[in-house]
């Protein structure tokens, strides 16, 4: 194992028996220096300056460094997987970029996950997909002032709706318009889960896409719970990232109601 190998966690997902502002000190306490999380006032695109302050405060509080943070997405907890795509909230996924701006500057965040949204009936897809790169161009323009980068992921099919994209072809289709229109700072979301759930081929989209992954996310498939309680070999999948010159963080994105990180003393050496 590459020994300069760093992790996080996913503070949304873990340590979820916790209030959220005090999982990230959960993580601290469990031998972690860094977290990730998702849009952490679902269905509320500007929270009040209190509520930011606070979440921004919790993660200086525990001495942890934020190194991920999804954009506005919607309600996930009542199944929305991002508002990119929809025509009627531009206004809404934009004025939430500010919001995401701010708690950049004052943590240091520099990656984004850009969730695209499901399909929406009664609207043409090359309508979503038109204004999808436009709110894409727009905020990888926002945050490229501070030298963010936003990224783009594949979900898992069945659980997330009528979500368009399931591959990291899929994905990387919607990188590659999105630098088209000038939007240089958008790169791949590889998560383990999403990829094999939906029969991709981790080894030769990891090898395809190599220059292209700007963040790497792992949970066990099927059932997305911790490394070895799937069918997925993650010894063979850490050294293919460190084969292909991955040197990111790795986070640790999977359902775990009493977190156990004994699965990685197997992958320290």
């Amino acid at each position: 194992m590459n020994a300069s190998r760093e992790w996080a966690v996913n503070c949304s997902i873990l340590f979820t028996d916790l209030p959220l502002l005090e999982r990230p000190a959960a993580a601290k306490d469990a031998g972690f220096d860094a977290v990730e999380f998702w849009w952490p006032w679902p269905g509320v695109p500007v929270p009040s300056a209190s509520e930011e302050d606070a979440f921004c405060q919790a993660i200086e509080d525990a001495g942890v460094r934020l190194i991920g943070l999804n954009l506005y997405a919607g309600d996930m907890p009542a199944g929305e997987r991002g508002v990119l795509s929809d025509p009627a909230r531009a206004t809404e996924f934009r004025a939430s970029v500010d919001v995401t701006a701010r708690i950049a500057e004052r943590t240091g965040v520099r990656a984004f996950n850009a969730l695209y949204g499901q399909r929406l009936d009664g609207v043409a897809a090359s309508e979503q997909d038109r204004v999808a790169v436009q709110n894409l161009t727009y905020a990888a323009r926002k945050v490229g002032a501070f030298g963010g980068t936003l990224l783009v992921e594949p979900l898992a099919r069945g659980l997330n709706g009528a979500y368009p994209l399931e591959t990291a072809a899929d994905a990387m289709a919607v990188v590659e318009r999105a630098r088209a229109a000038g939007a240089a700072n958008v790169k791949l979301l590889f998560d383990t889960f999403h990829l094999v759930s939906n029969g991709d081929d981790v080894e030769k989209a990891a090898r395809e896409h190599a220059a292209d992954i700007g963040h790497v996310q792992i949970a066990d498939a099927p059932g997305r719970g911790r490394p070895g309680t799937g069918g997925i070999d993650f010894g063979a999948l850490f050294a293919l990232l460190d084969e292909i010159g991955y040197r990111g963080r790795i986070a640790l994105e999977y359902v775990d109601p009493q977190p156990d990180f004994a699965w990685m003393e197997n992958h320290r050496t």
